[in-house]
């Protein structure tokens, strides 16, 4: 194993020296001067060496035995850090001081790109400013220009100018202004192009090129692309709109041909190569080289790269990386999100409170630090770029909403960050730039894009093709909608209207990302609602309104619209799509339908006045809460402390959140024909108000109804709902649907063929009750046995399908071991736990036999094999984290483990004591229990904290303590209890029963 040195202290190194540290291969990864992301965590710690002097970054090697450097800033590579070094026998990852000019000099990179027939923009460069501004003028580059600082001036020292006058303004502020130093003395001023701005990064050893997934860097401030130029606001991987025959050409035509130009004119090339292209409608043209990792784009990069990193830098530095074989996981996409100080990319304040990083990181993604330090125990702010939150998902969409809510959670004063990192993807908006005219507005500036609702509307379009049925005269997107009622077979029709949205469903589908259920959810409002009047549903609009448009989303939702009128029969006849800046944030929508139905004259419904004491009610089943009740939903989730990710408690192998959003049914099919055979007085949709308030609105006057919860199916999210948040069984009925989506009331002769009739059609209908007398002062529906029936419903829930992956670590015999296999394996437990891999410390010991006779992964990671302490609990992090373990599980593990891993695994990690803490805490636990005198002992299982035996107790079991008892008698009846309260506490843990909170204390979810 080796020790590496990183050079650097943004969010850039903190990826690095994350990515370096999974090496098996990496003893210790020293940080200079790094952040407080970098200074202590695992194998990565910072050291004080001062990287301006090279001479003392080779002594500092050489005493600590650091055989490779990897520098990440351009710096001192362009001040010659990798010369030195390699001088004095130290390999660096990077480029020489030659080398390096590629970026050092904008001026130069020009030229040598003219001269290797490098495509790149028109250009020509300047020392004064006065002869800038009169090139600027003649106006041969066109009106709009860029205008670029050619030394280094961290990322910022180029301006887009859609002027001549903003152009020579900039002119001024670099060369006479000295905003950027020296690096302002020559000015670049180049040609606009217009395209897609991309990064390409790759790996070379000076001869041999391989390149990286492409990665889109988001630079100007504020969504939109609007505000000015910063180090980066975030950045995406891979970039989808490059193909595999674009990224070949702009392998051999650039970055091939950069580094075998710069080989020949003696500057051989060593490390990353950064080209900033735009991919114009003539191909890509390169717009900047960088001589090193990019920032943001590393940290969204390296989340997919496979190959071991350390290994790659020895490869790029020895001159083999031919025949190293670079595999990247480009399946998925990453996308970072940086979170930046106020003022930035101007002055802003140093020193803020930095809160919620465990939050952003809970909520699914990796917080890469940058401008932070640690004073007092408290996470300060010590720069403009602060953290960068990164999120990786099969899907860009959901990548992006989870590092962008993730951001949202990350709170100090000032702290800003970009809302739409991957708009230029996701809004499937066009992928040229184009210049606004001085001073000029646009609709897109102004938040309305015009483009996105085209494509929108070209997406959908096929959608709503596909409901089409007889008596739609129109197609989707004129501008209004028209229908035939007599080519559909009305002769004498009552039209019949209904509208109606989702409610607050919709904060679970953004919370999820899942959105096409919630469209057959706004279909089957409306027309279950019609359908009460005895009216087919013959067409549909529906309005869509967002604070920005996002076109993948909008198409989910009225992909699903669609579905739900093809289930329905009904045509979707067009809609209104609304983008509103200002009116919802962070990706939020809101959606609502209008149906419109006919019924023939004489077969309006309901007809109440036939309605009569002695009929009987039929229930219908709902497919779970629909759409109604949301808010009551949403308040008992935050207020237990649960997730809509965590899975679900209904036992379906789904998330709750997947769960709750299971779409309502939609009845027209199955309850229409009995309408028009005339078997059905009156139909009821089970709405918002529950049974109570949707089934008097059928009825007489002086008409009421008694059901029977015994006689239909209440589904177990009801129970669980009712038994998590103490809702009253009144409270339930006036609320939800408790299982039945439509009531139907028909006489007591036809109910057996009614109910034949509708199951056949593929519902599960009842008969639940009968109409009675009602008289003033009474529950006009009363639903008995309804708390019992509740209660029955979320105990009858069958065993969970998705089970939590589980690690044991054990140093002896393993007889907990042999406890937790028997229960997890037994099939009459349902147990929500599975385990997937057995640790030993210990080669040869009969635990590792058991786990293995149990068909069970073992691993054998002996602490002597390490220098230290924290070498070893590192080895055991990267091998419970390599099988994918989500819950540690000490049994008989006779090792004190490192605080570092300890709090890695907080609140995941769970230990058996054999004693009733927090008494007789320690390894003699028995000892201690004989030696007091006490009549009582057991065990418990508890949290693992950094204080040994303290953490938060699950279980706890106890026996008693005899008179003559030894350590071995009393050892033998505790280790009975141990075996029955592990199992016990795995499950409380597995099903999420509870959870523990950042000061170590329990909070149960029920």
């Amino acid at each position: 194993m080796e020790n590496v040195l990183l050079i650097g202290s943004g969010g850039r190194e903190h990826a690095l020296a994350w990515k370096l540290a999974q090496s098996e291969k990496v003893k210790s990864v020293f940080v200079a001067p790094g952040n407080a992301g970098t200074a202590s965590d695992g194998k990565i710690s910072n050291v004080d060496v001062n990287v301006k002097d090279f001479s003392a970054v080779c002594a500092w090697c050489k005493e600590h035995s650091v055989k490779l450097v990897v520098v990440g800033p351009e710096d001192p590579l362009a001040a010659g850090i990798a010369d030195t070094l390699n001088s004095n026998g130290i390999a660096c990852f990077g480029p020489s001081a030659k080398a390096a000019e590629i970026e050092a000099s904008k001026a130069f990179a020009k030229d040598f790109m003219t001269r290797q027939g490098i495509p790149t923009a028109q250009y020509k460069t300047f020392r004064s400013a006065v002869e800038a501004c009169e090139y600027i003028n003649k106006g041969e580059l066109g009106e709009a220009v860029v205008v670029k600082a050619s030394g280094l001036a961290a990322g910022k020292g180029v301006v887009v100018a859609a002027s001549k006058k903003e152009a020579c303004d900039a002119v001024n502020t670099i060369m006479q202004a000295r905003k950027y130093g020296e690096a302002g003395d020559t000015v670049v001023v180049e040609e606009f192009l217009k395209g897609d701005e991309v990064s390409v990064l790759a790996f070379t050893d000076g001869e041999n090129v391989c390149v990286m997934p492409p990665a889109q860097d988001h630079k100007q401030l504020e969504d939109g692309d609007g505000g000015p130029n910063t180090g980066g606001m975030g950045a995406l991987c891979p970039y989808p709109k490059l193909s595999a025959e674009d990224l070949k050409k702009i392998k051999t035509d650039i970055l091939e041909k950069t580094v075998k130009g710069l080989k020949n004119e003696d500057r051989k090339y060593v490390g990353v190569l950064y080209a900033g292209l735009m991919i114009t409608d003539t191909g890509p043209k390169v717009l900047e080289f960088n001589c090193r990792f990019g920032d943001p784009e590393t940290q969204s990069i390296l989340l997919l790269l496979r190959t071991d990193l350390l290994d790659i830098c020895h490869a790029c530095v020895e001159g083999k990386l031919g025949s190293l074989n670079v595999e990247f996981d480009t399946d998925k996409s990453a996308v970072g999100v940086v979170v930046v100080s106020g003022g930035y990319p101007g002055s802003y304040k140093k020193g803020m409170e930095i809160l919620g990083v465990e939050k952003a990181v809970n909520a699914g993604t990796l917080v890469f630090h940058a401008g932070t330090a640690r004073q007092n125990e408290k996470l300060l702010t010590s720069g403009g770029r602060v953290l960068a939150a990164v999120a990786v998902d099969q899907q860009l969409a959901t990548a992006a909403s989870i590092a962008t809510k993730a951001a949202a959670l990350i709170d100090f004063e000032g702290a800003f960050y970009r809302k739409d990192i991957g708009f230029r993807i996701l809004s499937r908006g066009p992928s040229s730039l184009s210049v606004p005219k001085e001073n000029g507005l646009s609709y897109k500036e102004a938040g309305v894009d015009i483009e996105a609702g085209d494509d929108l509307v070209q997406a959908i379009m096929p959608l709503a093709k596909l409901t089409s049925r007889t008596g739609c005269t129109s197609n989707i997107g004129m501008f209004g909608a028209t229908f035939d009622l007599a080519a559909a077979g009305y002769k004498d029709p009552i039209l019949v209207s209904g509208t109606d949205g989702v409610g607050t469903k919709l904060k679970i589908a953004e919370i999820v990302g899942v959105h096409n259920s919630i469209g057959i959810d706004l279909v089957a409002m409306c027309v279950n609602d019609i359908l009460a009047h005895g009216a087919e549903p013959l067409f549909l609009l529906d309005y869509f309104a967002t604070g920005r448009l996002n076109v993948e989303v909008a198409q989910m939702v009225v992909g699903g619209i669609a579905e739900g009128c093809r289930q329905a029969g009904c045509a979707l006849v067009g809609g209104e799509t609304a983008e509103m800046p200002g009116m919802y944030i962070n990706g939020e929508y809101d959606v609502a339908g209008f149906a419109v139905g006919a019924v023939e004259r004489g077969q309006m419904m309901p007809r109440i006045h036939e309605v009569a004491a002695g009929d009987l009610v039929i229930g219908i089943g709902s497919s779970g809460i629909h759409s109604n009740g949301f808010s009551l939903v949403r308040k008992l989730v935050e207020r237990k402390n649960l997730r809509f990710d965590m899975p679900s408690p209904l036992k379906t192998g789904k998330t709750l959140g997947e769960d709750l959003l299971t779409p309502t049914k939609i009845y027209v099919k199955s309850v229409l024909p009995l309408m028009r055979e005339g078997k059905v007085k009156a139909f009821a949709h089970i709405t918002g108000g529950g049974l109570t308030e949707n089934i008097p609105r059928i009825l007489p006057e002086d008409l009421g109804v008694t059901l029977d919860a015994k006689s239909w199916n209440i589904l177990p999210i009801f129970g669980w709902l009712s038994e998590m948040g103490r809702i009253s069984s009144a409270e339930m009925a006036r609320t939800f649907n408790c299982g039945l989506g439509g009531v139907l009331i028909v006489t007591a002769s036809q109910s057996a063929e009614v109910v034949s009739l509708l199951r056949a059609a593929g519902e599960q209908a009842d008969i639940i009750g009968t109409v009675r007398r009602y008289k003033a002062g009474t529950t006009r529906v009363r639903v008995d046995h309804l708390e019992d029936s509740l209660v029955q419903s979320w105990r009858r829930v069958p065993g969970v399908t998705r089970k939590r992956r589980v690690g044991v670590l054990i140093s002896g015999s393993g007889t907990n071991l042999q406890a937790l296999i028997d229960h997890t394996r037994d099939i009459t437990n349902s147990s929500a736990a599975e385990i997937v891999l057995v640790i030993s410390n210990k080669a040869g010991v009969q635990g590792l036999s058991r786990a293995k006779k149990a068909g069970i992964k073992t691993k054998v990671i002996s602490h002597k094999d390490y220098g230290s302490r924290e070498d070893f609990d590192e080895a055991l992090h990267q091998g419970l984290t390599a099988a994918g373990v989500e819950i540690v599980c000490l049994a008989g593990f006779m090792r004190i483990l490192t605080g570092g891993f300890v709090r890695k695994w907080t609140g995941r990690m769970l230990n058996v004591h054999p004693s009733l803490l927090p008494s007789f805490k320690g390894s003699d636990a028995h000892k201690q229990v004989l030696a007091s005198g006490v009549r009582i002992s057991g065990c418990s299982v508890h949290f693992v904290a950094e204080e040994v035996d303290a953490g938060a107790i699950l279980v706890q079991e106890s026996v008693p303590v005899y008179p003559g008892d030894t350590e071995t008698s009393l050892s033998e009846r505790v280790k009975q209890k141990e075996h029955k309260a592990f199992p016990q506490a795995l499950e409380i843990v597995a099903t999420q029963q509870v959870t523990l909170t950042p000061d170590g204390k329990l909070v149960w979810n029920w």
